[in-house]
């Protein structure tokens, strides 16, 4: 999804968008929410540990391979989340006229590339047919939850000054931890709840950079900070519901573990569908007439493969966009195995992480960008905030499940 403005957009088929235009005015490409799970087994009694014959032997040693594959799985989502919004920025300097055409490109081009991959998967007997028969109306409110978040995030988006943005943003988490525990039974500890608070305070210290934001949102109408809110619960449903299918599936399955590319494929074939329907909302949100909307493609395809003499403004492209497209697509299956092996806020979490340093990064003087940008001190500040609420969500001892108890 392209826009000049950031939603909480948890869809793995919209791409973050990140752009700075100054570092009092960061908009927040959309979240995919995520993060370390509370479910996850990283305590373990101590008097198992010397007992090699005791049963919960190999829960401990299952447990430390599970922690180590969370944990390789959490760097890969932050590196590559990053990449994410600093090649973002780097592809608008080719396609800045064109991010509308960059966020549909990515939408429904990536229904092709995960179906392709899914046949193939198929084909080598990874995906099953028990895989494929999993139910699809999940999928559906998927598609249709991620789509109705887009279309009134941008007309929240819109209207709001661009430093509420991220700020408003946050409340995604919130929306996460809620859902979660109504529909997943899930409890947090008093400490686990505090640190997520801090992620997000620290989120929005280090991108406002103590910008008058009381004072912009004074001059706005409640209803459009409101909607902005209302959109960040759709995706931070639909974040959840992908969650619960992995759940839901390893008792369909058996204990086997379902492929990612099933709920990718599926879940980005709906939402192109609903986007598909939502075209004429979306391109009117972004100025431009329905009807010019072919000759608007096909000028923006034009720039994406660098194609003719009459795109000077194209320079860098189709390698940065390329680029781009190919970090995101890693960085949407990185996120949702991420979903898959430690839950939906966790994954969140690690996106929130991955904001101040790609904010640190795109200030340096870059390749196409080579005007850096000083950061105040309530960036620094922001960071530090920011990973004493990561630290205390990891360090704190799970609350254990209702559907867990003996």
């Amino acid at each position: 999804m392209s826009f000049a403005v950031a939603l909480c957009t948890t869809s793995s088929f919209f791409p973050s968008r990140f752009e700075i235009r100054n570092p009092k005015q960061l908009q927040l490409p959309p979240l995919l929410s995520m993060s370390l799970s509370s479910k996850l087994p990283l305590h373990f009694s101590g008097n198992a540990i010397f007992n090699r014959n005791h049963p919960t032997m190999f829960k401990i040693r299952a447990s430390n391979s599970s922690s180590k594959l969370v944990l390789l799985s959490s760097t890969i989502v932050v590196t590559t989340a990053v990449a994410n919004r600093v090649l973002y920025k780097l592809a608008l300097v080719p396609m800045k006229e064109y991010p509308f055409f960059l966020a549909q490109f990515i939408t429904f081009g990536y229904v092709v590339i995960y179906f392709s991959i899914l046949y193939f998967r198929y084909r080598a007997r990874i995906v099953t047919d028990e895989m494929l028969a999993i139910p699809k109306l999940r999928f559906v409110a998927i598609g249709f939850l991620e789509a109705l978040g887009l279309v009134s995030g941008m007309s929240a988006a819109a209207v709001l000054p661009g430093p509420v943005i991220p700020i408003l943003n946050q409340t995604f988490l919130v929306w996460q931890l809620m859902f979660s525990t109504l529909l997943l039974r899930r409890r947090y500890s008093i400490n686990q709840l505090v640190g997520c608070l801090l992620v997000a305070v620290g989120v929005v210290v280090a991108i406002t950079s103590g910008s008058n934001t009381g004072q912009m949102l004074s001059e706005v109408q409640f209803f459009w900070p409101a909607l902005m809110i209302i959109s960040c619960s759709f995706q931070a449903l639909a974040s959840v519901i992908k969650e619960y299918i992995f759940i839901d599936s390893a008792t369909r399955l058996k204990h086997k573990s379902l492929d990612i590319f099933v709920v990718n494929s599926f879940g980005s074939g709906f939402q192109a569908l609903f986007v598909l329907l939502s075209l004429p909302i979306l391109s009117n949100l972004r100025g431009i007439p329905f009807d010019q909307l072919p000759s608007y493609f096909k000028s923006g395809a034009g720039c994406f493969l660098n194609l003719g003499a009459d795109n000077p403004n194209c320079y860098g492209a189709p390698l940065l966009p390329l680029l781009y497209v190919i970090i995101n697509l890693a960085f949407n299956i990185s996120l949702l195995n991420a979903v898959k092996t430690s839950s939906a806020v966790v994954a969140s979490l690690l996106v929130m992480l991955s904001v101040p340093i790609s904010v640190y990064i795109l200030s340096l003087p870059l390749p196409y960008l080579p005007e850096g940008t000083s950061l105040s001190p309530f960036f620094l500040f922001g960071g530090a905030i920011l990973l004493c609420g990561l630290f205390l969500y990891n360090t704190t001892r799970p609350v254990r499940n209702s559907s867990e108890d003996d």
